[in-house]
């Protein structure tokens, strides 16, 4: 298959880990960490607000568990936009989106909200044709996981 026909709906994975905006830098970490991903788009009623990745999460955290527990990954958001492709994007404005944003995963919206994440981990993919045909819908899989953090009992 020709990797400049190729679109976003046809590489993006499909089957997404994703969190709440309220959720803690603490979840967002865990989900990370267990769900084996790099990348979680952060969504709200559907529509994604960003994408945080593994090194916001680090080079954000200050303090203890406790601290980590009761901030909301909305604020590791910053305020930036983060670019986003519609399922048609071919693959090649996919990279080329992804070099002038800096950035190494692109969330592909339709008019519905979220339906997938492109990496750059797919369009190595697809240029190496290990693309599989899917006709079936995404899926957005948020509070996959529920943690109660443990904290020490105050003296």
């Amino acid at each position: 298959m020709n990797v400049e026909l190729l679109t976003a709906k046809q590489a993006m994975s499909r089957i997404l880990v994703a969190i709440r905006p309220e959720e803690s830098p603490l979840m967002a970490w865990e989900m990370m960490r267990r769900g084996e991903v790099h990348h979680l788009p952060v969504v709200e009623d559907g529509h994604v607000l960003g994408v945080l990745t593994r090194e916001d999460v680090a080079a954000s955290w200050s303090g203890g568990l406790e601290e980590q527990s009761r901030r909301q990954v909305r604020g590791l958001l910053g305020g930036r936009r983060r670019p986003r492709v519609q399922p048609d994007t071919s693959l090649p404005e996919v990279a080329a989106v992804m070099l002038d944003a800096g950035c190494d995963a692109l969330p592909v919206v339709s008019k519905e909200g979220l339906i997938g994440l492109i990496t750059a981990r797919d369009v190595l993919a697809a240029v190496a044709g290990r693309v599989r045909a899917v006709d079936r819908p995404g899926e957005v899989v948020t509070g996959m996981f529920h943690l109660d953090p443990i904290l020490p009992a105050g003296d």
